[in-house]
C-alpha cells in the first residue's frame, strides 16, 4: 500500500511540474493590464534581459525585495534590462498604493485572482516573492536568481 501511495504521489508531482515553466522554456505569451490601464503582452518584451517578479502589496518579503529591485532597475534599465512586476493582489487600491510607496517605476502588471491567477499557475508560483530571469532570446535561465546572477546575465 505504501508503494502505491508513493507512486501516486510521484505521478501527481511529475504531472503538476510539467504544467509549470522550466529552465530553457520560452517567455510565455500572455497579456495583463498594467497600473496605467494599458494591456501589455509579455512576449513582446523579448530582446531584453527580463526579470519577471511575482509579488503582492500584502507580502512583507516582497516589499523588502522591492527595495533591492528599484536600484537594480535604475542602474541597468538603459542596458537592455527590464523588470516586470506581476502582482497577485486582489485589491487594486492596495496594489496602486504599494507601487507608489515603493517607487516602482518599472512595468507593473496585475493578475487579480491571487495564487489562482493564470499567470501564477503558468509559472508555478506557490509563494511570494518569486522571480524568473529570461535572457535576450526569451529563454528562462534562472528561477529566483540572486542579484549577482541577474547582473551577470545583463552583462552577457
Amino acid at each position: 500500500m505504501k508503494k502505491i501511495i508513493l507512486l501516486f504521489s510521484l505521478v501527481i508531482s511529475i504531472s503538476t511540474a510539467s504544467a509549470q515553466i522550466k529552465i530553457g522554456d520560452n517567455l510565455p505569451d500572455f497579456e495583463l493590464k498594467n497600473n496605467k490601464g494599458t494591456t501589455i503582452n509579455l512576449a513582446s518584451l523579448k530582446g531584453k534581459t527580463i526579470l519577471i517578479d511575482f509579488w503582492a502589496s500584502w507580502c512583507a518579503p516582497c516589499r523588502v525585495a522591492n527595495k533591492t529591485l528599484v536600484p537594480l532597475h535604475n542602474q541597468y534599465k538603459n542596458k537592455n534590462f527590464e523588470i516586470v512586476g506581476i502582482s497577485l493582489d486582489t485589491d487594486k487600491t492596495k496594489w496602486m498604493n504599494a507601487i507608489e510607496k515603493d517607487k516602482l517605476a518599472y512595468e507593473q502588471l496585475i493578475d487579480y485572482k491571487g495564487f489562482d491567477a493564470k499567470s501564477a499557475l503558468l509559472f508555478g508560483v506557490e509563494a511570494l516573492p518569486n522571480s524568473y530571469l529570461f535572457d535576450i532570446a526569451g529563454k528562462l535561465v534562472a528561477i529566483n536568481p540572486t542579484e549577482e546572477q541577474i547582473i551577470m546575465q545583463i552583462k552577457k
